[in-house]
This record gives structure tokens, sequence and C-alpha cells, in this order.
């Protein structure tokens, strides 16, 4: 079982979130996208969205360079074990703050709001909230409970990640990593699994344009 979450799943998750993300845009451009619903309820978006977002672009730059970046080079640059889980702390903890908290309030926004809202939430938006969920609040947990500093996921996790990427899976290195963070992996892989069937393809589609397209205007009845 270890072999397999841990030296063949990641690859089935990778391979369909890269094939089934280049085949539904091949195939159904004209459904891409992430299905509006500011014209259902305008208000409680102002806040939920950009906290939401600005969590995960944080939560993805840190998990950017605690995974990808080798422990060795950031010890040869002059920053020892406790100061780089401060530093991971001092962004870490924000980040999660940020994240769950506009996640929550998106949540609220979509089950606990207009009919309108419920009536436009489809089965698989329900299953994304929950993947998504699990997601959000295993890595937070796993920080909280990391703040003394007792696991070293940069000297399991991160290159076991490495390892899949260079196509060469090490998988006796999560052999006894803690159960929290066996939980956040599995979720990331069950969110790349789904991701190509869900709203979160927009991600994809060049967001920086936003910035600089015309308003869409709503008029009230």
């Amino acid at each position: 079982m270890n072999t397999f979450l841990y030296g063949v799943l990641p690859y089935i998750a990778l391979t369909i979130l890269v094939g089934g993300t280049i085949f539904r845009y091949a195939r159904d451009e004209r459904n891409w996208t992430t299905k509006s619903s500011e014209f259902l309820d305008k208000s409680s978006l102002k806040i939920a969205g950009p906290v939401f977002h600005i969590g995960l672009v944080m939560a993805l730059g840190g998990h950017m360079i605690g995974v990808l970046v080798p422990k060795f080079v950031t010890e040869m640059a002059g920053v020892g074990e406790h100061t780089y889980h401060m530093i991971a702390l001092s962004g870490g903890i924000p980040a999660a703050i940020l994240f769950v908290g506009g996640f929550l309030l998106l949540m609220k926004r979509r089950f606990a709001g207009s009919p309108r809202m419920k009536a436009n939430t489809s089965g698989m938006d329900r299953l994304l909230y929950v993947i998504l969920g699990l997601t959000l609040i295993s890595g937070t947990l796993g920080t909280v409970l990391n703040i003394p500093g007792g696991f070293d996921y940069r000297e399991s996790i991160s290159p076991w990640f490495r390892s899949v990427l260079m196509l060469q899976p090490d998988v006796s290195l999560m052999e006894n990593i803690p159960t929290i963070f066996r939980i956040h992996m599995l979720s990331w892989m069950m969110l790349a699994i789904i991701f190509p069937c869900t709203r979160l393809v927009h991600c994809l589609s060049l967001p920086f344009e936003y910035l600089f397209r015309n308003n869409i205007i709503y008029r009230k009845k």
C-alpha cells in the first residue's frame, strides 16, 4: 500500500491532471470557465474572493520553496534549521488564516446564501469543496501541530516529491511521516484527479488579464 500511495498514485494523479485538462480544453473549450456566480451574489464575494486568493498565492509560494528547494541549499545560504522554521511559520500561519478564512466565507456564500446560489451548485462543486476543504484543513493542522518543530518535512516529504518529479520515487522516505501529513498528501492527489472536471481550470486561463480587461456591468432589473 505504501508503494501504491507514494510510488504509483502520484503518477496517476499527475497524468489525469495534465492529460484530463488538455482533453477538456480541446474537446469543450466553450465550457472552460469558472461559472461565475457574481451576478447571483456579489456583495459577499468582495471579501471572500480576495482573501481566499491571497491565501492561495501565499500557500503556493511557501510550498514551492519548502518542497522544491533542497535543505542543503538554504543551509549553504546561511539559513539554519531553526531560522528556516521560524520564517516558514511566519509566512505559513498568516497564509493558512487567509486561505481557510476565505474558504469558509466562500462555503457560507455557496451553501448558506441565497436559494439561487444553491440551485447553481452542482454535485461536482460539492465534491470539490469537500476535497479542497480536506486539503486545507490537513495542511493547516500539519502546520499548527508542527509549531514546536518536531517533524522536518524537508528530510522526508520534500525529497520524496522531488524524487517523484525525477521519475525515481523513493517511497521509503514516506514510511514514518505523521498521519496528518499522510492525509494532506492523499488529499492533494485526490484534488489533482478531479481538477480537470471542476471550475478550478480557470486558474490556467491567464488570470492576469483580469487586471486589464474592461469591467463587466450587471444592471438591476
